[in-house]
């Protein structure tokens, strides 16, 4: 299916065509695919500044916010994203559902579909959660972060932030050098941003302890470093991890101050780095442990930057999902030509 240009949200031109009705994961897409969420979402940041922060894009449509773990950050920004969308948007609390009796997944998301939904953003402790929910149901599905396999729309608004900024300066992902430092082990994070920043091109560095970094992920095609202070000089982009005590099942490291010491940015180590580095973190930080309160807040900081653009990059995973073929998103392929002002730059 195709679809006429939507000026009233900003697409406009040249068009990309999107056949998934699902995202489950950045390693399963082409690089085309993650320009075109990419260009979508460059398109409807500017709902965000109107007066009137709304477009009727989904108009009619039903998003579920199905969360098995704690969130804040990506459980609100689905939500406000589905909102300006114009969706309907009911959170689903785990604690007081049918799931602490004893309720299945399956049987969660199949009486959930029975009400008519459209889409279901899923987060789950499981890696693969989300893969089985997509097998089990006919509308679509979003992962909002499985275990430490992926988290996609993380990994999507990281990259857009890093090419909103470098295309400022004329520069492309391409062209860039990012490290990617901390727990990388258990990181969900570290795997989407793996996949998306490596299929556009830019050269990746994992950086942690030889216990949350292990030597393995070379085989992925990246770089993997235990000195962070070797590594500094040499990037362009440095996304500090936080540190999932929750995933530990073990003493990954002698202590918080030792960790901190080795593997810390603070402003002694940004003094180390390109005058122009870039600092992300995906959030909650450990202030103080990952990254002192002078760098967060800092000028070469964008980790708000990251929070504000995860509500474009959600608006157009939502609208590429269920909303761009104009039609039922529950038929057995959501097939839309999206159209973008950028659809065939990296």
């Amino acid at each position: 299916m195709t679809v006429a240009p939507r000026t009233d949200i900003g697409l406009t031109s040249d068009s990309i065509v999107w056949t998934r009705r699902h995202l489950l994961a950045l390693q399963d897409l082409t690089p085309q695919e993650i320009v075109a969420v990419l260009d979508t979402a460059r398109a409807l940041k500017e709902v965000s500044t109107r007066s009137i922060k709304k477009v009727p894009a989904l108009r009619g449509k039903v998003v579920v916010n199905l969360f098995f773990e704690d969130s804040t950050r990506t459980r609100t920004s689905f939500r406000l994203s589905a909102q300006r969308m114009s969706a309907d948007i009911v959170d689903f609390s785990v604690s007081t559902s049918s799931v602490s009796k004893g309720e299945t997944l399956r049987d969660t998301a199949r009486n959930l579909e029975a009400m008519g939904i459209d889409a279901i953003v899923i987060r789950h402790r499981s890696s693969g959660a989300a893969e089985t929910l997509s097998r089990l149901v006919q509308c679509s599905v979003i992962n909002a972060g499985d275990g430490s396999h992926e988290h996609p729309t993380q990994g999507l608004l990281d990259l857009f932030t890093i090419r909103e900024i470098f295309q400022a300066q004329g520069r492309k992902i391409a062209d860039l050098h990012v490290a990617i430092v901390g727990d990388v082990a258990h990181s969900r994070v570290a795997r989407s941003n793996l996949w998306a920043l490596t299929k556009l091109g830019a050269r990746v560095t994992l950086v942690g302890p030889t216990t949350l970094c292990p030597n393995q992920f070379a085989d992925l095609g990246v770089a993997v470093s235990h000195d962070l202070d070797s590594v500094l000089p040499h990037v362009d982009v440095i996304n500090l991890l936080r540190v999932q005590f929750e995933r530990l099942t073990s003493a990954a490291f002698p202590s918080l101050r030792e960790y901190n010491r080795f593997f810390g940015m603070d402003e002694a180590r940004l003094q180390k780095c390109r005058p122009d580095v870039l600092i992300l973190h995906p959030g909650p930080m450990n202030r103080g442990l990952e990254i002192s309160t002078p760098v967060a807040d800092g000028p070469r900081s964008a980790i708000l930057h990251q929070v504000t653009n995860g509500l474009a990059v959600r608006m157009a995973v939502l609208y590429l999902c269920i909303g761009a073929s104009g039609d039922n998103a529950r038929g057995p392929q959501n097939t839309a030509t999206v159209h973008s002002e950028e659809s065939t730059r990296l």
